[in-house]
């Protein structure tokens, strides 16, 4: 498995990779460092009276996130980097966590989640942006694919549960 996951970042690094990219990528990967685009979106929407009930699902959301990624998953499996195993030249300062799963990739599918489960057509942008930013990880050579895909899958059990939650903590509102 390891061996073909390694395969993918390489034919990344080897056909896709560029002078533009190489200038993009950490540009748009560092917007995520610590889900600060969502939490400036949950902010930005718990604030605006009528989109309030989807700053409280994408709030949820977050807290699940952080809790399920970074508190237990993260920690329990223990993984390491791909960077670790094969070196190659990183765009961006190493990671110091572990990989498993992709805490930019699950916060940014918990994000498009959450948005979609409350209803927000903010979704939409969610979805590109996430998409972009799980592509970045791979490309700067910081996860595997199968964290990347773990971290959308976390990434989407916790938005639909924190929309979920949010409902039932706050049914006026949300």
């Amino acid at each position: 498995m390891q061996s073909l996951e390694l395969a993918v970042l390489d034919w990344i690094q080897l056909y896709l990779r560029c002078d533009f990219l190489d200038t993009v990528m950490p540009a748009l990967t560092r917007l995520c460092d610590h889900g600060e685009i969502w939490i400036v979106l949950a902010a930005v929407l718990l604030l605006l009276r009528r989109q309030r009930r989807h700053g409280i699902a994408l709030s949820c959301a977050l807290v699940l996130d952080l809790a399920a990624c970074n508190l237990l998953l993260k920690p329990l499996v223990g993984r390491l980097r791909p960077f670790t195993v094969q070196a190659v030249e990183l765009l961006i300062p190493p990671p110091g966590d572990f990989s498993f799963p992709s805490g930019h990739t699950a916060v940014s599918f918990a994000a498009v989640f959450a948005l979609k489960a409350s209803g927000s057509p903010l979704w939409k942008p969610a979805l590109a942006m996430a998409l972009v930013l799980a592509f970045s990880r791979l490309y700067l050579y910081v996860h595997w694919p199968s964290d990347v895909l773990g971290g959308a899958v976390l990434g989407a059990a916790v938005g639909w549960a924190g929309a979920r939650l949010a409902r039932r903590l706050f049914p006026k509102t949300a």
